[in-house]
């Protein structure tokens, strides 16, 4: 192939082929650095209520204070539960700065799919919405806490958030019927915590300081390992890299539009850390589901400069009627990240906001982000970008040689921001990376003579549905176990509101059984985005001569 690097030549003026982070000891010299330097701005807005940094640095340390007052050992996992509130910001900095180990859990899961994450990381407190608690209180026998916090909607946000609280409570009685013994509300921690003194966290970039739980490339649900220095790194990296879009204008303040959950990475990462950074105001956007609720923020906050999101959040504004009543006259960004842009929805955004998405690729074992496009793009390229500052990307062939440029293979990833290995799982860690530091992505991609690479296809038979990864094995299992059904094979089909939505074939045991036993028993069992939005049934399912069921010829059908 001759030049590995080819990327190099054609990254844009002024930013930097690698990054930096020696400054720093760990994520906690870095928020330090954030609340000392923009001590004096907002952070956050939420439901029309704002937190400034100075609070946000006083409200982490007394809740880390509180996680070091239950006299846990160094390193413990704690699990956070909640969409995005000032609760999860003032949560995961308070984990990291109390020296523990932040695990993201995603709040629509199941008590099957929580358990099992729970008891997987070893998590001995637990950070939850009360809306979510009747799923942790129906599987607190099986996995013992050392203590569950919970709150609410409204709790960190004074007369307004009571008004909040029983409209939630109430009125749409989101809240069902719920027992904890063992808990306490996040505003008592805070409380508990002001009355201690921190015990500072001697830490280095090569502890571990998330656990952020992916399928990776085989179905078991595994907990990638973060360091510190891998975040560091990540965030480092995006920062370098938009450089040439930030300073197209002066902004006194960045406003990034937080509308993806912070407990996935890519959120995390390029909108809840970069953010700091950068000084940013934080627009949270409570529910992105209510398109004509979201479309009235963005009519009433026409300062926002960065808009991270996914393809199917950038189509469903694009397709609402309202959507023609928004002015956008500050964007300076738009990253798409989490699954593929489609081309009509790129040109159609920028038709209406006069802004290109610029796409980038990663995943959670990446921290997240491998490669980007260009910043100053003004077009749709149907690629992935170049690697960021300090990424070696290769695309090597099953044996694990380098491919010539055109030619497919698997994008391997290497670079600060990959992963340590997954937790517990020291064959996977293996399997994974290779000898010389590469991680192997699972995605199939060829790279060009100038470095910009293609993904062509996905080596595994991963759906991804709205950004999130949904693996057959594990709904084929969880399917198989309802009376009825003999064999079953799930595979993804074109949805234009998800990108992809999971179709699972059954072949019966018993001739009762109906799509609406499947679609109920999946309903129990499946977080939302997993569960099937088709069901066929079939006499047989297509094999090959060793009896494996050929989902690709179920592709098609």
């Amino acid at each position: 192939m001759g030049n590995t690097k080819p990327w190099l030549s054609n990254y844009p003026k002024g930013v930097p082929h690698d990054v930096d982070i020696s400054r720093y000891n760990s994520l906690n010299d870095f928020f330090s650095e954030c609340f000392s330097k923009f001590k004096n701005r907002n952070v956050i807005e939420y439901l029309g209520c704002v937190l400034s940094y100075q609070d946000l640095d006083r409200h982490s340390k007394d809740f880390a204070a509180y996680l070091q007052s239950l006299a846990l050992p160094p390193g413990s996992r704690i699990a956070i539960m909640l969409p995005n509130v000032l609760q999860y910001q003032i949560s995961m900095i308070g984990i990291l700065r109390a020296g523990y180990v932040v695990v993201n859990v995603n709040p629509q899961y199941t008590a099957r799919e929580l358990e099992y994450q729970l008891k997987d990381s070893g998590a001995q407190v637990l950070i939850v919405l009360e809306n979510f608690a009747h799923v942790y209180a129906s599987i607190a026998d099986k996995v013992k806490l050392n203590k569950v916090v919970v709150t609410s909607l409204g709790e960190m946000i004074g007369l307004k958030g009571m008004f909040v609280d029983f409209a939630v409570k109430h009125i749409k009685r989101l809240v069902p019927a719920w027992y904890i013994a063992d808990k306490e509300f996040f505003k008592n921690t805070l409380a508990l915590g002001r009355r201690r003194v921190l015990t500072i966290p001697a830490l280095n970039c090569d502890d571990v300081a998330f656990l952020q739980y992916t399928g990776g490339t085989t179905g078991i649900s595994k907990g990638a390992i973060l360091l510190h220095r891998n975040v560091l790194a990540n965030v480092v990296q995006i920062d370098h890299w938009l450089e040439p879009a930030l300073k197209r204008k002066q902004v006194d303040q960045l406003t990034f539009l937080c509308a993806l959950p912070l407990y996935h990475i890519f959120a995390l990462t390029a909108c809840g850390l970069l953010g700091m950074r950068r000084g940013a105001k934080l627009l949270m956007v409570p529910n992105p589901r209510d398109i004509s609720g979201f479309i009235k923020l963005l009519i009433k906050h026409p300062e926002i400069n960065i808009f991270p999101a996914v393809n199917t959040l950038f189509n469903a504004l694009l397709n609402h009627s309202l959507f023609s009543k928004v002015q956008l006259p500050n964007l300076l960004a738009c990253i798409g990240g989490g699954m593929a842009i489609h081309k009509i929805v790129a040109n159609r955004w920028h038709a209406a906001t006069q802004s290109n998405i610029i796409e980038g690729y990663g995943l959670s074992e990446t921290s997240p982000v491998a490669t980007v496009n260009l910043p100053l793009n003004d077009e749709y390229t149907g690629h992935i970008g170049l690697p960021v500052p300090g990424t070696e990307v290769r695309i090597l062939d099953e044996n694990g040689s380098l491919v010539p440029f055109n030619i497919p293979g698997e994008i391997c990833i290497r670079g600060p921001q990959v992963m340590a290995g997954y937790w517990n799982k020291p064959q996977e860690s293996k399997n994974a990376i290779t000898e010389d530091g590469f991680f192997r992505s699972g995605d199939i991609g060829v790279m060009d003579e100038r470095g910009f690479t293609k993904i062509i296809d996905r080596k595994k038979d991963m759906i991804l549905v709205s950004g999130f990864n949904v693996y057959p094995n594990e709904l084929e299992e969880i399917i198989s176990l309802l009376p009825g059904v003999l064999e079953c094979a799930v595979v993804g089909e074109p949805n234009t509101e998800t990108g992809e939505a999971v179709k699972v074939f059954v072949v019966k045991s018993d001739p009762s059984l109906t799509a609406d036993a499947v679609t109920a028993h999946c309903k129990k069992e499946l977080t939302n985005y997993k569960r099937p939005k088709s069901v066929v049934f079939r006499d047989n399912l297509p094999k090959n001569t060793v009896g494996k069921i050929l989902r690709r010829e179920l592709r098609n059908l």
